[in-house]
């Protein structure tokens, strides 16, 4: 499919320079894929809760999904929805639609009509894949088809009459016709098109979309592996959302594209760390929400053969990093994001490095800046600027948004991250370290919220005159979002049953409600979000006894 000028290509010069230095390859990445599989055709691809797969049955399963999807008159180039979780399947099909060309949109399970409409039309999205179990987004995927005119196929990880099962799918074809079909579909994609539309973390409302392409994407990974020095004998645990682009980049791509295998657990530790005990993995990335992991009793059998522990998505707390140094395992820390930089503190970093800095750029290509925020000058090391960057795997603009793109990038194409940083000196090396947001959002567990699009949507509530959502600490998830609102009478019940009847993702609803005669506001008449954040900060120290 041409996307025209709603994606922004990268120079021609700069892409012949990745290029010629060895960056960016030649081949999709189902293409990439496939050669892994030739190389280590026994090896481990993927062990999950649900199955596991060697590197030939992963390769020759989703030739057979792949030929299955072309007979159901999907095109290359058809951007399809995935909202599904940590399961083989998920995987499977994954692979599976990059080898028939088509996009997938990387939407969260937890996802509503909100979100998914807006993105669904924004894409011209022609396929949904959804799992079942749970919320029935079964139902949900059928119920958007009917307002969305591109929509015309539900695919369902799982059993469900309502669409049509993906695991199955072209299994009754022959595996040489297959790969005849897989090859001829690939023969007519460019290794610099459109191959993903990942998501951003949604700081302006609905989530913007990133189109990521087959060259760029898998060098990102390729190079995430190579820096922890990463081979076919490493295994890489994973707890994380997969379909997010840390899943994607870190645990999926990653190891595949060095023939390493990818243990995929969940979130239920009851269930995920009995599964790494028997898998022995060799590194493991935890997200903030799963800091809780190391004191869960299962955590030692499960760590017995790790090398390499990351951490990400919120500053670690001291205490944890002294924790896990005392069980004999190596920390790191990792920042990183759907729109490309990666950060991470590697090995050779010192351990002041590791333990308060997110280190330094995944590739030598990098281009990094902290600026003076809306200006382009930078601010000297040791003091917090907006962290700035371009290279090999950034983006040069978001998708279909050239207003937004506008004031995203500096006049030399570097993204604003919007994230406030400083660059420390250390043992005479430069790291990066996070300090906090530009951006007013809220940050639960790693997944993003917005809180001005929170606040337009309890606006709609008719007995909220004002609004204003600001961050609560939290011990698990780090932050949590409370709503200030005028008006009432109002309730968190109340305030969550809106939410949900207008089809917004769990995640994003209020946990907290404070009702208040106004909401206070700054000296030039800005909602004063820091006197409301030390506010509810003391109140909630008060609440459990201690002091803020």
């Amino acid at each position: 499919m041409s996307w025209g000028d709603k994606v922004v290509a990268y120079p021609a010069d700069v892409v012949r320079a990745y290029r010629d230095g060895g960056l960016w390859g030649t081949r999709t990445i189902a293409d990439q894929l496939h050669l892994i599989a030739l190389a280590h055709p026994d090896r481990d691809a993927v062990v999950a809760l649900d199955g596991r797969v060697t590197f030939r049955e992963l390769d020759e399963r989703t030739d057979l999904l792949a030929a299955g999807l072309a007979g159901l008159g999907l095109a290359p180039g058809d951007p399809v929805l995935f909202q599904a979780t940590n399961r083989l399947g998920t995987v499977l099909a994954w692979y599976g639609a990059l080898k028939a060309g088509l996009v997938p949109v990387c939407t969260l399970a937890a996802h509503r009509g909100h979100e998914i409409g807006e993105v669904s039309r924004r894409v011209g999205a022609v396929a949904h894949l959804m799992e079942t179990g749970g919320f029935d987004l079964v139902g949900f995927a059928v119920e958007q088809a009917g307002g969305h005119p591109t929509l015309r196929h539900v695919l369902v990880l799982g059993d469900d009459p309502r669409g049509t099962s993906v695991e199955t799918l072209g299994a009754d074809l022959d595996p040489c016709a297959a790969r005849k079909t897989v090859e001829e579909i690939q023969a007519g994609i460019g290794p610099d098109d459109v191959a993903v539309f990942q998501l951003s973390g949604g700081t302006t409302g609905v989530p913007k979309v990133i189109p990521r392409l087959h060259a760029e994407y898998w060098y990102n990974a390729l190079a995430y592996a190579r820096s922890w020095g990463w081979s076919p004998e490493t295994r890489v645990a994973h707890l994380i959302p997969i379909v997010h682009n840390a899943g994607i980049v870190c645990a999926l791509h990653g190891p595949h594209s060095v023939g390493a295998c990818l243990i995929l657990g969940t979130a239920d530790l009851d269930a995920a760390l009995p599964l790494l005990a028997r898998e022995a993995p060799t590194h493991v990335l935890l997200g903030h929400g799963h800091f809780r992991a190391v004191s869960h009793p299962g955590f030692a059998a499960a760590a017995a053969a790790l090398t390499q522990i990351v951490l990400s998505g919120a500053k670690v707390p001291p205490a944890l990093f002294d924790d896990l140094e005392r069980r004999g395992l190596w920390p790191a820390q990792l920042f990183g994001m759907g729109e490309g930089l990666f950060l991470t503190t590697r090995p050779g970093a010192p351990r002041l490095a590791r333990a308060t800095t997110v280190g330094t750029p995944l590739s030598d290509w990098d281009e990094v800046r902290v600026l003076e925020p809306g200006t382009e000058y930078e601010v000297p090391d040791g003091e917090a600027g907006e962290l700035c960057c371009r290279g090999p795997y950034t983006l040069r603009g978001y998708f279909d948004a050239a207003d937004h793109n506008a004031h995203a990038f500096t006049t030399d194409r570097f993204y604003r991250t919007g994230d406030l940083a400083s660059v420390q000196v250390i043992d005479g090396k430069r790291y990066v370290a996070i300090e906090g947001r530009l951006k007013d959002v809220i940050n639960r567990g790693g997944e993003k919220i917005n809180a001005e699009e929170v606040e337009l949507l309890l606006l709609r509530h008719p007995r909220v005159t004002g609004a204003a959502v600001v961050a609560m600490p939290d011990p698990r998830l780090g932050e949590r979002s409370c709503a200030f609102v005028t008006g009432g009478p109002l309730d968190l019940p109340e305030v969550q049953r809106h939410f949900a009847e207008h089809g917004v993702a769990k995640f994003k609803w209020p946990e907290r409600v404070e009702v208040v005669p106004e909401i206070p506001r700054t000296l030039v008449g800005k909602l004063d979000k820091k006197r409301l954040r030390t506010e509810i900060t003391a109140k909630l120290a008060a609440e459990q006894g201690g002091t803020p």
